[in-house]
């Protein structure tokens, strides 16, 4: 076998010998916790082979919650890092570890799996399904996403992290400039999860368009599915730029190709166009979500239809065409000709348009509303003017010539953070509030949920104000350290008082969910919100079969005409209903994903190719596998609709 074992050592960082102890200690718990109350069969039984859509979703939102907080340990390393000047904390390589596995870990693992999580558990209740088209590949979407995350994750602790930026620009990320395994772990962990999300975007566009409810027409969808729509529809068309991409990185480390070399025909700027051309798709697959997660809550909370429904759904269909046309915006400053950068600023300013009529749409919904202050209508009203901001400084950044002065500086990092934040974090944040009980049967406290809100709205505008400033002052990104005589030292440190403010409102967050669960009584309607949505429509929590009945839907807000205007939603007798069976084979093939990915990453070929027939078997073995599900008995069904409230019965 062709590999080094020193390559497995990550030296002298005590930050990162406590992280190899805590990560020990943690799995040692676990165990010992799961043998003590014996609880290794549950955990087998009910989320490990589960397929769903329910489970998985949570399963998601768990994972997303953890790298939330993996990713905010790193943000307040470098926060540290640089609140004052010629600090010590952090050496130059770590630094650039961080910051790397930072934005890597920010968007690829906690607001991706976040919003898909969410999209999980609310879209086949909102079109009235019971379950999504391919449960199995669901499960199986869900494993390669979490052991891709798991194998990136290890990397800090086993080899050394990626190191050459989230966006792993050549060639920076060639083994010349990157000889650590560290960016053999960004190909393979991305391939990975990668491929899992590609499989979650086919299976809800399945989903919605073959799966919807008897007169679910698709322009009486909800919002929030709309989005997932098209969405989805993007995630089909980027996800496999990006696959083919962290392919041909994955062969010019491991196997001496030449793609993106400076010399022998290779182009680095080829693979500054491939990242790109998905990546800034990218940011609109967790934007458009949280469009959809705004519209929903602003309505509900607002005791008002949305305004401008068919502009609404237009301007989502704008936005995702003119996402692909806009990716060289990102390298303005790399040699390109004025017909090139004219054409990527005036396409940049343009998707400014379609995104401006949404936050017109939903101040016109709020107008003349019955506004009720909960949490998550709290999240969804600051989002408006802080995103606005992030949307005025980005057509800034869209005009090429000044784009020149702003690049390389803090003013683009506070830019995109006032994007991302409001317009993802923010929305998750909200739809977690929103749609809680709906999965749990009971609410999270609105005192402690609007004491986490106020920490986290003010304290990141303490953290990330000022770096507009810093930019125009003349700070660069991915600058480690810095002089007093800069004048970068007050205002860096105002920043990290507000990145220790929102580490405080995040833990108010999770500690929420602890107070909550021991100590909130349990809805019994499951309609907390008084909602207007189909989803609300099914007991809280859900049966396993969603609905007893599929519903017949007859207007837009069907749950709310159901309620007001007296429509009918559950018309038919209760019968037999079919359900897909659980399975193990997601799981395993997702650890044998894992073990195939770490052994690349070390150039470890026998053991590879072992775990790569290993792949090829547990494919085959679900490709021929002939499980037709199982049938819950009418009787079981109305008995469980009586126990839980009976809406349908």
């Amino acid at each position: 076998m062709n590999f080094d074992l020193e390559k497995f050592k990550v030296h002298g960082e005590p930050l990162i010998y406590g992280a190899m102890i805590s990560i020990a200690l943690v799995s040692i718990g676990i165990v010992v916790g799961l043998t003590v109350f014996k609880k290794w069969g549950w955990l087998w039984r009910e989320w490990l082979t589960t397929v769903d859509h329910k489970r998985i979703g949570v399963m998601y939102i768990l994972a997303a919650l953890l790298m939330l907080f993996r990713g905010g340990i790193d943000a307040m390393m470098m926060r540290l890092q640089t609140a004052a000047p010629d600090m010590k904390f952090l050496d130059a390589q770590h630094y650039n570890e961080v910051f790397t596995t930072h934005g890597l870990i920010m968007i690829l693992f906690m607001a991706m799996p976040f919003i898909i999580g969410l999209m999980n558990v609310v879209v086949p209740l909102q079109i009235g399904a019971r379950d999504v088209a391919f449960p199995r590949l669901n499960a199986v979407s869900f494993w390669l996403f979490f052991f891709g995350a798991m194998l990136l994750n290890i990397s800090f602790v086993i080899g050394g992290s990626p190191d050459a930026g989230w966006s792993a620009y050549f060639p920076l990320a060639s083994l010349e400039f990157s000889p650590t395994v560290g960016n053999n772990y960004y190909s393979l962990a991305l391939q990975i999860s990668g491929i899992g999300t590609l499989m979650t975007g086919v299976n809800f566009i399945v989903t919605i368009l073959k799966m919807r409810a008897p007169g679910m027409t698709l322009m009486r969808m909800p919002m929030f599915t709309w989005s997932v729509l098209i969405t989805n529809v993007i995630i089909v068309f980027a996800f496999p730029v990006l696959t083919v991409a962290l392919a041909l990185m994955m062969f010019d480390r491991l196997f001496g190709s030449q793609f993106f070399t400076m010399a022998n025909g290779g182009m680095d700027m080829l693979w500054a166009n491939l990242f790109w051309v998905w990546g800034h798709p990218e940011v609109y697959i967790v934007i458009l979500p949280a469009f959809g997660i705004y519209s929903e809550i602003i309505a509900t909370f607002s005791k008002k239809n949305l305004y401008g429904y068919t502009s609404m759904v237009a301007s989502m269909l704008i936005i995702s065409l003119l996402s692909f046309l806009v990716w060289a915006h990102h390298f303005y400053t790399m040699g390109q000709g004025v017909m090139v950068n004219s054409f990527f600023s005036i396409s940049t300013m343009a998707i400014a348009v379609p995104t401006g009529v949404k936050i017109f749409n939903w101040l016109f919904t709020l107008r003349k509303g019955r506004i009720s202050f909960t949490t998550p209508m709290l999240y969804s009203l600051a989002f408006i003017p802080i995103f606005t901001i992030g949307g005025v400084t980005g057509v800034m950044l869209a005009m090429a010539s000044a784009d020149y002065q702003y690049h390389n500086t803090m003013f683009l990092v506070a830019h995109f953070h006032y994007v991302l934040i409001p317009g993802a974090v923010f929305a998750v944040i909200a739809g977690f509030h929103y749609w809680f009980p709906k999965v749990f049967g009971f609410r999270l406290n609105e005192r402690i949920g609007k004491h986490a809100f106020w920490w986290i709205i003010i304290s990141f505008n303490v953290a990330f104000f000022p770096l507009f400033i810093l930019g125009l002052k003349g700070m660069t990104r991915r600058m480690y350290t810095y002089s007093a005589e800069t004048g970068f030292g007050p205002l860096n440190m105002i920043s990290f008082a507000g990145a220790l403010g929102l580490a405080i409102g995040f833990v108010i967050l999770v500690y929420n969910i602890y107070w909550s669960t021991r100590y909130m009584p349990r809805d019994e309607n499951g309609d907390p919100w008084d909602a207007r949505t189909l989803e609300w429509a099914t007991h809280s929590p859900i049966p396993e079969y969603n609905f007893a009945v599929v519903p017949k839907v007859k207007s837009r807000d069907a749950f709310w005409a159901m309620k007001h205007d007296k429509q009918p939603l559950f018309e038919e007798p209760i019968t037999k209903i079919h359900m897909p069976s659980n399975t193990g084979k997601p799981f395993v093939l997702g650890v044998v994903f894992f073990f195939l990915g770490f052994f690349l990453v070390f150039s470890m070929w026998i053991p590879a190719i072992v775990a790569g027939v290993g792949v090829l078997i547990a494919l085959a073995a679900m490709s021929f596998e002939r499980d037709h599900g199982f049938y819950i008995p009418a009787d079981k069904v109305i008995k469980t609709e009586k126990k839980l409230g009976g809406g349908t019965v």
